[in-house]
């Protein structure tokens, strides 16, 4: 991990300042590329604090078990493949 990191907060808010001076372009070449490889371990972390979350994320059923979190809780673009099939119960609710 990045000493220089404080934060999930802090990483996103110093990423979205360095994409905003990457954009303005009056950069040159050298100091382009120290903020872009800034910017790559900005994101590396920020996608691993993501990650952890996930991890974390439990819900509680009905009756108290813990399970993981519903798949529309996952990031974008994961398919749904891996989303158990609904209980009777919550099938019925459904209708």
């Amino acid at each position: 991990m990045d000493v220089n990191i404080k934060d999930f907060e802090a990483a996103i808010a110093e990423l979205e300042t360095i994409v905003k001076k990457l954009e303005e372009g009056d950069l040159s070449l050298e100091q382009s590329l120290a903020l872009y490889e800034r910017g790559v371990r900005l994101s590396r972390y920020c996608h691993g604090r993501l990650e952890e979350a996930e991890r974390r994320i439990e819900v509680l059923d009905e009756r108290g078990d813990l399970q993981p979190a519903p798949a529309s809780l996952a990031s974008v673009g994961d398919d749904d493949s891996r989303r158990p099939e609904p209980d009777a119960a919550e099938k019925g609710r459904k209708a």
